[in-house]
């Protein structure tokens, strides 16, 4: 039996699609949207791996310096950011059966974006407090352009979900993290020229808000506060949306369904319930941080049993490489959760090897269990997209490759095994404050991204260079026998047979 339709064809018994595994095209965007996202967040991982390799120092120290800052925006906003808010855009019309709000201001939202990470990394960088502001601020409001965009199209979905709610609360935390990143921003700057300017004209009154949201953030510790940031974009956006997502995306690619709606739900909800708390209580270094530390991982709990239960349900028994990505960033969620309770403990001295632990901790977070998740899904993502937008109109005209046939399989798997090997010895590396153990480690990693855009490439080179074959014609003996197993029914095109059910469009499932 055929897992594959047309995705406007009719349907017979014997080619019905699930619901999981049906075509994604009826909602989704243009091809070239989130193509641009993810082409761009791979090529500035690569370069902030190299950046790391050339600065081993970065990871091998304590982390509150410039370098570090830069560095981690670097792999936040220009990475993991920029591929995820990509994706947002094709997958939430998809999963929620809508229409993206507007294209154009995905655009325009991509390009304020790209602008304003490579300028906050530079200023970042060069510690110009007063330029990450203003780059800050494009960031912001392409953000806003961002959340604008969903809202809207959530407004839109027929039927409100878990993943709904976990992707409106990604987009809150998101913008709130923003938020809190300018505040903190504010603060590290001088206003002087509050003391000639008046409050009563509009200039004045910007600087005099400033200079007050300045006085407010320095009494917290600036440091406590910088990690209550990075929780909010880190659990808040990216653990939120792995969540939210997976929620569709593995029913989607192993043919499975959602089990319980319920537990998906108070995973959802704990998470959120969970980082307010620790937002709150990392700030003012509250002794509680542990105990909302401890609501997190229920909700991580109960998120994987969900993740469980979909698996044992599945129809396709096989996993593909790019689903066993995404389940072993899953699994990293374990040594991150325990990195947290022991971050979080009350009263715990600071050393130089719990330092070093913070380090292992965000390195782990961001390199670890979000880019494998998104590296998972970009073996599924990209072919997807490249094949309907190359392939889609040509099916039953010629013979055209398949998904499988868009990339090389041995290039993602020796990929997805040296990125394991690197993030095992950069590991090794920060735990033992190691600067060439840091880049033997992310040499490794670098290997694995270059090999990740020579499989891109290998992708995106069927729009400038397509595979394509005219279809066999069958023979005399093989259209008798086709016309005697059809009853001398005939395709559209009045040839029996003469359009295969294998060149009929694949799902994003397959």
């Amino acid at each position: 039996m055929s897992k594959t339709v047309h995705p406007n064809g009719p349907r017979t018994p014997a080619t019905q699609p699930s619901s999981a595994a049906a075509p994604a095209t009826a909602h989704a965007p243009s091809v070239a949207l989130p193509l641009a996202f993810a082409l761009t967040g791979i090529i500035t991982l690569w370069v902030g791996l190299i950046w790391l390799a050339f600065r081993p120092d970065t990871l091998a120290t304590y982390h509150y310096n410039q370098y570090v800052i830069a560095l981690t925006h670097l792999f936040v906003l220009g990475w993991g950011s920029t591929v995820v808010m990509g994706a947002v855009y094709q997958l939430v019309p998809v999963a929620l059966e809508t229409r993206l709000h507007s294209e154009k201001l995905a655009l325009v939202h991509y390009l304020t974006h790209v602008v304003s990470f490579i300028g906050m990394v530079w200023m970042f960088w060069r510690w110009d407090m007063k330029q990450v502001g203003h780059y800050g601020s494009g960031l912001a409001l392409g953000i806003g352009l961002f959340a604008y965009n969903i809202g809207r199209t959530l407004r839109r979905v027929p039927r409100w979900n878990v993943i709904a709610t976990a992707v409106a609360s990604a987009v809150f935390w998101l913008g709130f993290a923003v938020f809190i990143g300018l505040c903190v921003a504010a603060a590290k700057c001088t206003y002087e020229s509050a003391e000639t300017l008046p409050a009563t004209t509009f200039l004045g009154a910007m600087i005099h808000g400033l200079r007050d949201t300045a006085n407010l953030v320095k009494r917290f510790d600036q440091i406590s506060l910088m990690h209550a940031h990075a929780h909010l974009g880190m659990v808040g956006f990216f653990l939120m949306l792995i969540v939210g997502v997976s929620f569709r995306l593995i029913p989607m690619f192993t043919l499975s369904e959602l089990q319980s709606p319920r537990r998906a739900a108070w995973a959802v909800g704990l998470l959120n319930l969970g980082l307010a708390g620790t937002f709150v209580t990392v700030a003012v270094r509250s002794p509680w941080k542990l105990a909302f530390t401890g609501v997190i991982l229920l909700a991580l709990g109960l998120y994987g049993g969900e993740i469980i239960a979909m698996l044992r349900a599945r129809k396709r028994k096989g996993l593909d490489l790019g689903v066993r990505q995404f389940l072993t960033a899953l699994g990293l969620l374990g040594p991150v959760g325990a990195l947290a309770v022991v971050l979080s403990w009350p009263g715990l001295p600071m050393t130089a090897l719990l330092g070093q632990l913070e380090n292992l901790y965000g390195m782990l977070g961001v390199l670890g269990v979000v880019t494998l998740a998104i590296v998972g899904m970009l073996h599924k993502i990209l072919p997807f997209l490249v094949w309907y937008g190359r392939y889609s109109q040509e099916v039953g005209k010629q013979r055209v490759p398949s998904f499988s046939e868009l990339y090389s399989a041995r290039l993602q798997a020796a990929a997805h095994w040296i990125y394991l090997a690197g993030l095992a010895g950069l590991s090794v590396g920060i735990v033992r404050a190691h600067a060439m153990g840091v880049r033997a480690g992310a040499l490794m990693l670098i290997v694995s991204v270059t090999l990740l855009l020579a499989n891109t490439y290998q992708i995106l080179s069927h729009f400038w260079r397509p595979r394509r074959a005219p279809l066999a014609t069958p023979s005399v003996p093989q259209l008798a026998r086709k016309r005697n197993a059809l009853g001398g029914e005939q395709s559209a095109s009045g040839v029996p047979g003469a359009k295969s059910v294998s060149q009929q469009p694949p799902s994003i499932a397959s």
